[in-house]
C-alpha cells in the first residue's frame, strides 16, 4: 500500500471527526450502530408496536419530515408519530380552552335557571297576592295575567315577541276588565270596551304606572335575554373554534418540534420555546384573527352583566310587576268617577245592567288580607340557589382572563414543560435540527403575520372560511349586547320607537338612564310623564280596524267631542298598598 495515500487519508478522517466533535454533532462513524433502546421504550409506552423500530440507528434517507441524519425511526414510525403530534396538538388546544367552554356552559345554565325562576316566582307572588285581596274576582280574570307571564317567558326564551306589544296588550285588556268592575251598574258591549281601551292613552286610567313598569321590565328583560343568549353564543363559538384540523404544513412543524428529537435518539430533549411558538402561531393563525372581535364580545358581556346588577336589575323588575299592577288598579279605583265620566262623554252612555242580588262576602272576596312584597333584605329563594349579585360577581371574575385568549393560546401551550423547554434552557433545547440555540425570530400573531414564519408555511391569501363566519357571529352578538346596554332590543327597535308611552317604547333618554332610581318598599319614585303628545301616540287597534267613531259621539247631543278636549285627571295621589283591602270591594 502506498503510505503517501494512507497517511493523508487518515489525517483527513481525524480532522473531520475533530471538527464534528467541536460542532457538537456526531460523525457518521460514531452515529452508526448507536442504540435506539430509549426511543423504542418511549415508542412502546405510547402504545405502539416496536416491530418496525430499529435496534440501532440507521441512515435517515427515508425520512420525509425529520432531518435525514442517522435515525431510530422507520418510515412507518415517522408517519405514526406525525399523527400522534397532531393528536397532541388538538388535545393541547382542547385542554387549554376547557376553561372557556366550562365557564360559558355553566354560567349560561345558572343564569337561565335563575331568570326563569324569577319569572315563575313573580307570577306565583301575583297570584297569591291578588287571590287574597280580590278573591273570586281575580280568579275569574286570571287569564289576563297568565297571558302576560306567558308572553314574558316567550320573550326571554328567544321567541319573536315584542315587549312593547306584550305590555300594551296587557294594559288594554286590564282596563276593559277593571272599567267593567268599577261600574257594575252598567252593561258594556265588546265594542264599548274596545272604545275604552283604544283611548286609554288619553285617559291614562292607570296614571303613570304603565310607563314605570315598562321602564323596569323592558330594560331588565332585554338585558337578561341578551346576556343569556350571549353566554350561549360564547359556548358555541368556543366549540367551533377549537374543533379544528391541522393541515399538512402544520403537522410537519408539529412533528419536527415534538418527535424528531425522539427519532434522533434524544427523547428527553424538548423543543426550544421560540421554535414552539413559531409552530403554534402558524397552526393557530386563523384562531388568532378572532382576537379583536373576541375581546369586544367579552367586554360587552362584562358591561351587560354590570347593568344587571345595577340599573337593569332583573330581580327588582320581576318583583315589581305585581306591585305596579296593584298600584295601577288602585289608581283607577280611586279615580273611577272622573275616568268613567270622561269615558261616558267620549264613548256614549252605557246601558244599565239588569238588577242582581248582592254578592256574598265569600264571592266578593271577603276576609281579604293585604298582600306583601319582598323587602330589599328579602331575596327570592330560587332553584339556582343564589341571587343575582352573586351570579354577576362570579361571571365577571371569569370573564376577565378571557380577553386575549386566542393570541395567547400559543404561549399557553408552549409554557407547558411537557411541550417545550424552559426559556432558561435555550442552549440545550431542540432547535429543529439538533440540540442547540434556536436563532430565528418569533413571528407575529394572526394570518398575515405568518408570511415569514420559518417553521410553518401558511397561505395568507386564503383566509379560513369558518373563522370568518365566527368573526361575523361575534360581531352580531356583540352588537346585540351593546344595544341591550342602552335598553334596546335590536329585533324590535323600530316597533319600540313607534309605540306610545303605554306600550313600552319612547322616552329613551329617561328610560335608560344609567342611575338606578331609588327603590322604596313599593315602587320607584314617581316621575312626571311627558306633556308632549308626540311622545304618547295612541296605540294601534287590536283585532280589527276601529275608526274611533264611538269616542267622538257626545252623549247623543249631536255634536262631536274631540279627545284632545278631555279634561285632565284630578291629581289624586296613590294610596298605600294596605288600602287595597278596603278598595278591593270596588273591583266587582
Amino acid at each position: 500500500m502506498d503510505t503517501r495515500v494512507f497517511f493523508p487519508t487518515r489525517r483527513l478522517l481525524v480532522l473531520l471527526c475533530t471538527a464534528a466533535a467541536l460542532l457538537g454533532t456526531r460523525s457518521p462513524l460514531a452515529a452508526a450502530g448507536r442504540s435506539c433502546s430509549d426511543t423504542r421504550q418511549v415508542y412502546l409506552e405510547k402504545g405502539y408496536s416496536t416491530s418496525t423500530a430499529p435496534l440501532t440507528q440507521i441512515s435517515g434517507e427515508h425520512l420525509r419530515l425529520c432531518p435525514q441524519d442517522y435515525t431510530c425511526c422507520s418510515s412507518q414510525m415517522e408517519e405514526t408519530l406525525a399523527q400522534q403530534s397532531e393528536r397532541d396538538f388538538l388535545k393541547a388546544v382542547s385542554d387549554n380552552s376547557q376553561f372557556l367552554l366550562t365557564t360559558f356552559t355553566q354560567r349560561h345554565r345558572r343564569f337561565d335557571e335563575f331568570f326563569k325562576e324569577l319569572i315563575d316566582l313573580s307570577e306565583k307572588s301575583m297570584n297569591q297576592m291578588f287571590t287574597k285581596t280580590y278573591g273570586l274576582l281575580f280568579t275569574q280574570n286570571a287569564h289576563v295575567f297568565q297571558e302576560l307571564f306567558l308572553e314574558l317567558r316567550r320573550y326571554y326564551s328567544g321567541g319573536s315577541v315584542s315587549l312593547a306589544e306584550v305590555l300594551s296588550d296587557f294594559w288594554s285588556r286590564l282596563v276593559e276588565r277593571v272599567f267593567s268592575l268599577v261600574n257594575p251598574q252598567y252593561q258594556f258591549s265588546e265594542d264599548y270596551l274596545e272604545c275604552v281601551s283604544k283611548h286609554a292613552e288619553q285617559l291614562q286610567p292607570f296614571g303613570d304606572v304603565p310607563r314605570k313598569l315598562r321602564v323596569q321590565v323592558s330594560r331588565a328583560f332585554i338585558a337578561a335575554r341578551a346576556l343569556s343568549q350571549g353566554l350561549a353564543t360564547g359556548r358555541d363559538i368556543v366549540n367551533k373554534a377549537t374543533k379544528l384540523t391541522a393541515d399538512s404544513e402544520c403537522v410537519r412543524g408539529l412533528m419536527r418540534q415534538w418527535y424528531c428529537p425522539l427519532c434522533r435518539g434524544m427523547p428527553s430533549v424538548r423543543p426550544c420555546r421560540s421554535l414552539c411558538l413559531n409552530v403554534m402561531k402558524g397552526c393557530l393563525a386563523n384562531q388568532a384573527d378572532l382576537d379583536t372581535e373576541w375581546n369586544n364580545f367579552i367586554d360587552a358581556l362584562y358591561q351587560v352583566s354590570e347593568k344587571l346588577e345595577g340599573p337593569f336589575n332583573m330581580e327588582l323588575a320581576a318583583d315589581s310587576i305585581s306591585v305596579k299592577v296593584s298600584e295601577a288598579i288602585m289608581h283607577m279605583q280611586e279615580n273611577s268617577v272622573s275616568i268613567s265620566s270622561k269615558v261616558f262623554q267620549g264613548c256614549g252612555n252605557p246601558r244599565p245592567a239588569p238588577a242582581r242580588s248582592k254578592r256574598s262576602p265569600k264571592e266578593s272576596g271577603g276576609n281579604r288580607r293585604p298582600f306583601r312584597t319582598y323587602t330589599p333584605e328579602e331575596k327570592p329563594t330560587t332553584a339556582a340557589g343564589t341571587n343575582l349579585d352573586r351570579l354577576v360577581t362570579e361571571l365577571k371574575e371569569r370573564l376577565r382572563p378571557m380577553r386575549g385568549f386566542w393570541v395567547s393560546l400559543p404561549h399557553t401551550i408552549c409554557n407547558d414543560e411537557k411541550m417545550a423547554a424552559d426559556v432558561t434552557n435555550e442552549d440545550r433545547c431542540w432547535n429543529g435540527q439538533t440540540r442547540g440555540r434556536y436563532l430565528p425570530d418569533v413571528t407575529g400573531d394572526g394570518l398575515v403575520s405568518q408570511i415569514n414564519n420559518p417553521e410553518v408555511e401558511v397561505d395568507i391569501a386564503r383566509p379560513d372560511v369558518r373563522t370568518r363566519q365566527l368573526i361575523m357571529e361575534l360581531r352580531v352578538v356583540t352588537n346585540k349586547l351593546r344595544h341591550a346596554m342602552s335598553g334596546q332590543d335590536m329585533d324590535f327597535m323600530d316597533s319600540e320607537c313607534e309605540e306610545g308611552s303605554g306600550s313600552g317604547g319612547g322616552d329613551h333618554g329617561e328610560r335608560y338612564n344609567h342611575d338606578w332610581p331609588g327603590y322604596g318598599p313599593y315602587s320607584p319614585p314617581y316621575t312626571k310623564p311627558s306633556n308632549n303628545p308626540a311622545s304618547n301616540p295612541a296605540k294601534p287597534p287590536r283585532g280589527r280596524d276601529r275608526n274611533g267613531s264611538k269616542w267622538n259621539r257626545n252623549n247623543g247631543q249631536g255634536r262631536v267631542r274631540s279627545a284632545a278636549g278631555l279634561l285632565p285627571f284630578s291629581p289624586f295621589s296613590l294610596l298605600p298598598l294596605p288600602f287595597v283591602v278596603t278598595a278591593a270591594t270596588m273591583w266587582r
